[in-house]
């Protein structure tokens, strides 16, 4: 299958680590990820808020972009990337509404575009659970952790296809694959605050700060994400939570990817551990003291 990659806006700046992870991993399991040549933003939340012909117009010329290179599937890393991708290509089959996309844009889009899909959902395809396991060399044997969805990459269930969309389990999955005890954790579709943390920075505090209270009352070692704005509400952002609080929580906050490449044997260099804000050393010295 020829996977075009979109890795969106961030993965160049903010979310570095989840690209260098996720290149890393994909790498590693023997997945091939094509980026599209002369991708564009998706527009993340301010385009679709302001116009909706807009929004789809630059996710439509990803996904145009994407078909003329042969792509049989576009994945990205980013729950909001892939939500604004897959509800483009769905207003796309409005005649109507087609037509006034394609007025914004130099060229008409392709009649058929291809589908899209999360990263991790394209990793489980690709690598059955027990050859995951079979690739692992050093085992999360010893790491409690849970698991944090947020509140995009299973909502709405039609348009995401991911899972229940209350009780999503494919990380918990991976991880144990990869020897890590994952917790029961009941928040893992509650939203973080999202992108309230420059408008209304209490809320995101509040949110963020329930969060993080669950996972360090539940004595995690570490939360995982899947998507770059929850990872900075809750490792950024977590001394706001923490005044919020009056509680320290020292908790670090890591990808899915950057999890899967330390038991793949991944060097964490090149996983990005250096650009999480709450360190993750006290992890990894656990972690390391596990294995002895």
């Amino acid at each position: 299958m020829n996977i075009a990659y979109y890795p969106g806006c961030s993965a160049h700046g903010s979310s570095l680590d989840y690209e260098l992870s996720t290149q890393a991993c994909c790498k590693a399991l023997g997945i091939t990820l094509n980026e599209i040549s002369g991708w564009n933003c998706c527009g993340s939340t301010p385009a679709h808020a302001t116009s909706h012909e807009l929004s789809a117009a630059l996710c439509g010329r990803n996904l145009d972009l994407a078909a003329k290179q042969g792509a049989d599937l576009v994945v990205t890393p980013c729950p909001s990337c892939l939500s604004n991708l897959k509800a483009a290509k769905e207003r796309l089959d409005d005649v109507d509404f087609r037509h006034k996309v394609n007025a914004l844009l130099d060229a008409p889009l392709s009649q058929t575009l291809p589908e899209s899909t999360s990263v991790m959902q394209a990793m489980a395809e690709s690598v059955p659970l027990d050859v995951l396991a079979g690739k692992v060399t050093k085992s999360l044997a010893g790491l409690k952790l849970v698991a944090y969805y947020g509140c995009l990459m299973s909502r709405p269930r039609e348009r995401m296809k991911f899972e229940d969309p209350e009780n999503p389990m494919l990380m918990e999955r991976m991880l144990e694959a990869c020897g890590a005890e994952m917790l029961d954790f009941p928040l893992k579709t509650a939203c973080c605050g999202a992108a309230f943390g420059i408008p209304n920075r209490k809320l995101t505090q509040q949110n963020s700060g329930r969060i993080l209270n669950l996972a360090h009352d539940l004595q995690a070692d570490a939360i995982v994400v899947a998507c770059p704005l929850c990872q900075m509400n809750l490792d950024l952002r977590q001394g706001q939570a923490e005044r919020g609080l009056n509680k320290v929580l020292n908790l670090p906050i890591l990808y899915y990817t950057q999890f899967i490449g330390l038991a793949l044997g991944l060097e964490p260099k090149d996983l990005g551990l250096k650009k999480l804000i709450v360190s993750p050393n006290n992890l990894l010295a656990k972690w390391a003291q596990a294995k002895n």
